[in-house]
């Protein structure tokens, strides 16, 4: 499996598709066994599911919602908004993530 960098609550742009240069919080990373990470982002690749009626939702419809993207096509943002490869560096006892763009932690 693919080595993910990219976690839960970091900040993103998006480098390839139809929501080229987006920018977006991590709502969810998804690591299935056999398959390439994925990656959703807030407020990126919104695709309209027709949704039939339950007990939940006894409506039903049209659902707006967020699409999955693959992790390559988006990359971590550093504090300044450009996009940015990680490292690692030890501080004390604890790994931490560093940005390489400006040396700060993640």
């Amino acid at each position: 499996m693919t080595k993910v960098k990219i976690k839960r609550g970091d900040n993103v742009l998006v480098t390839t598709g139809k929501n080229k240069g987006s920018k977006g919080e991590v709502l969810e990373v998804i690591r299935k066994e056999g398959k390439d990470p994925r990656v959703v982002v807030a407020g990126i690749n919104i695709v309209k599911k027709h949704v039939k009626p339950s007990a939940s939702n006894p409506q039903g419809g049209i659902v707006e919602k967020e699409a999955s993207l693959h992790i390559s096509n988006v990359a971590l943002v550093d504090k300044n908004g450009k996009a940015t490869k990680t490292g690692s560096k030890v501080e004390g006892d604890k790994k931490v993530r560093v940005a390489k763009t400006t040396g700060e932690t993640l």
